[in-house]
């Protein structure tokens, strides 16, 4: 509860009304976003967005403060009514029963979120780690069918390399790799919160597809295992672990979903900033090791989430703010990271960065990025990979085009010659 006799400062007026504001939904925060997140964080750090119904923390702080507090909650079924994260709940008629029953990891609560989230955990890190000295091997493929002079790194490079990756750590038989890959990208509209009849259309056509796969691959594997994270699944599930097919399924769909996503954009935001930081380029190129470090700073400088979210189960105060009872806290993971408080000269894009504090791109507690290890050795493998390759790279038009999908920050393409 709040302490009556220490009431909280008055919140400042902020310089935008709508949270929304500060993500690729509104043409301004698109080209960028950080002139209106560093504004709140100075100005206004603790914004209350009444429209959305939640608060939006912008400091570094208030945000490791409120991803670590394990008393908060995640699933968006707990907030208030009228709060726009509401959308989060709802799924499209026609999706298969596993993605209408089950639950997701993404934004399940204790203690459903730590029975399910520890045996996918354990079972996936071991994979991730096996697959470790594969992943060159990967890529070097997905960079070996590039011929043209002249491409689109997200569509030819980025968006190939994650899926193939977790395509072997599954189990996905080669010659279903294309339909897999057209799953893949089907079931990210999910993450669309405004999408057309025909964006639903497909997502629910590629989401069935992947569940009927995932539940295939699952009766196949229980007859005969297979060398792959599958196989782990339903012998943990053999040995007791309390988990249904549905939650499997979904759960491994949620990895491919958020997983790809967030590593293509990482990738190609990478390969962007490196070609227009020409210092940054040549530091890179003389010493390729750099890469860990490259990845780091690309996470910190223009991370591929704007946002994640916590709801605070009774009246409290956090960040010196009066929060009610089933009110949502959105915390902004982008403006996080360029805080001046702990980031010196915080819009300096440097690999060589000695990072003296966390950045926060891949949030933080109990709901950590459970693919997170995953992605960074994806994408350093790639960035050595593409420079490697193509020593010359260069962006083939200095405009940036950004996909417009809310909360998340990513290159619809990125036109580049050898």
């Amino acid at each position: 509860m709040a302490d009556d006799q220490s009431p909280a400062p008055p919140v400042a007026r902020a310089p935008i009304t709508m949270a929304l504001e500060t993500t690729a939904f509104d043409p301004a925060a698109r080209d960028n976003p950080h002139t209106r997140l560093a504004a709140l964080r100075e100005s206004c750090p603790h914004f209350r967005d009444e429209v959305a119904k939640t608060w939006f923390f912008t400091r570094h702080a208030d945000v490791r403060a409120v991803v670590n507090d394990r008393t908060l909650a995640r699933h968006p079924s707990n907030v208030e009514e009228g709060s726009h994260s509401h959308f989060l709940t709802v799924r499209p008629p026609g999706l298969s029963k596993s993605f209408q029953e089950a639950g997701s990891i993404l934004f399940m609560d204790d203690p459903d979120h730590q029975r399910v989230r520890e045996p996918l955990a354990r079972a996936f890190y071991a994979r991730v780690a096996a697959m470790k000295t594969r992943i060159e091997g990967v890529v070097d493929e997905a960079l070996a069918s590039v011929t043209a002079p002249a491409f689109d790194l997200v569509a030819d490079v980025a968006i190939p390399i994650p899926i193939l990756v977790i395509a072997r750590i599954l189990g996905v038989e080669e010659h279903r790799l294309g339909e897999f890959r057209e799953w893949s990208e089907g079931a990210i509209l999910g993450l669309f919160p405004l999408k057309s009849e025909e964006q639903t259309r497909i997502q629910v056509a590629a989401s069935n597809a992947l569940d009927d796969y995932f539940l295939e691959l699952m009766a196949a594997r229980r007859i005969a295992p297979q060398d792959d994270l599958i196989s782990d699944m339903v012998r943990l599930q053999a040995e007791g672990a309390p988990l249904s097919d549905a939650e499997i399924s979904i759960n491994l769909a949620s990895l491919l979903i958020g997983g790809n996503l967030t590593t293509t954009d990482l990738i190609s935001m990478a390969v962007r900033l490196l070609l227009t930081h020409p210092a940054q380029l040549a530091a890179f190129k003389a010493d390729p090791g750099l890469a860990g470090a490259l990845v780091e700073e690309t996470l910190r400088y223009d991370p591929p989430i704007d946002i994640t979210g916590r709801v605070v189960m009774e009246d409290r105060t956090l960040a010196g703010c009066p929060v009610k009872a089933r009110q949502h806290v959105m915390t902004s993971l982008r403006a996080a990271n360029r805080d001046p408080a702990v980031f010196p000269e915080p819009d300096v894009f440097d690999i060589r960065r000695a990072h003296t504090a966390p950045h926060v791109a891949f949030g933080g507690g109990a709901h950590i990025c459970i693919g997170a290890p995953l992605a960074r050795i994806e994408a350093a493998a790639a960035l050595k990979g593409i420079f490697a390759r193509w020593p010359n790279l260069r962006l083939a038009r200095a405009e940036a085009e950004w996909r417009t999908l809310p909360f998340f920050r990513g290159l619809a393409r990125l036109d580049v010659v050898v």
